[in-house]
């Protein structure tokens, strides 16, 4: 595509709407565009009542307006939730999907930014506080995180003795049903960090949160391994999309 970050985003092979020119010295000027009103409603709708007044594509075309700043943005906006199913499914898309719908370089990054903002916010709510206060909050981290991810991805998340977050990592991303992972690799790096425990996380794209039998046994050998170091391996986690699976709830720890 050669779209740059000052195109005018636009859904498939649309001409970009025609600029009017600047009314001559008394001439009437033209009708304001149709949806020159319709920015300063929705800005006051969400002042009034939060996102809970505004529907997905609505909130979808708050954000798109800070990129696009002249142009009727809704049946964009309405395109993309339609293409990746929700808003959150529009900011968890990667760049190359972003473009691929339509959004220029400059749009695309924004809405990536609204993304790894959400990320931080949700990682502040569990980093430094014990798991168990905060269990809720540490999964819907993990959801945010990776659970729309199209390829797997490990994460280890590292506690103190206190059982507090002191760090998560990105181990190790796969395939869409395999991640490779090294359980002596995992423990260094617990030692590494002086955690004492850990929670293996990772995702299924497939949606189903079910263990396999590789996934079982690669928790077994990070038990394991874990164990002859001192390190204890508190849970391991599956996400998908809706759902998960507690491998201790299960018994499998």
């Amino acid at each position: 595509m050669s779209d740059t970050s000052d195109t005018p985003d636009r859904p498939g092979n649309a001409r970009p709407p025609s600029r009017r020119r600047p009314a001559a010295s008394g001439a009437v000027a033209g009708p304001a565009p149709h949806y020159a009103g319709h920015r300063d409603r929705l800005r006051q709708r969400f002042r009034d009542g939060g996102a809970a007044a505004l529907q997905d594509y609505e909130l979808l075309e708050l954000l798109l307006f800070l990129s696009i700043p002249r142009r009727d943005v809704k049946p964009l906006a309405k395109d993309l939730i339609a293409r990746f199913s929700s808003l959150a499914g529009v900011l968890s898309a990667d760049l190359g999907a972003l473009r691929a719908a339509g959004l220029s370089e400059r749009s695309a990054l924004a809405l990536k930014t609204v993304q790894a903002a959400g990320l931080t916010l949700a990682q502040a709510e569990v980093i430094d506080r014990p798991v168990v206060s905060s269990w809720q909050a540490l999964l819907d981290y993990c959801r945010a995180a990776m659970g729309r991810s199209p390829v797997e991805q490990t994460r280890i998340l590292f506690l103190d003795r206190k059982n507090r977050l002191i760090a998560d990592e990105v181990q190790q991303t796969g395939t869409v049903d395999h991640t490779p992972l090294y359980p002596r690799e995992v423990i260094k790096r617990a030692l590494d960090l002086h955690a004492s425990a850990i929670i293996m996380v990772h995702n299924h794209p497939s949606g189903d949160a079910t263990p396999s039998r590789a996934d079982i046994e690669i928790t077994r050998q990070v038990q394991q391994a874990g164990k002859q170091l001192g390190v204890v391996l508190h849970d391991h986690i599956i996400i998908a999309r809706g759902e998960h699976a507690s491998f201790k709830s299960m018994g499998l720890i």
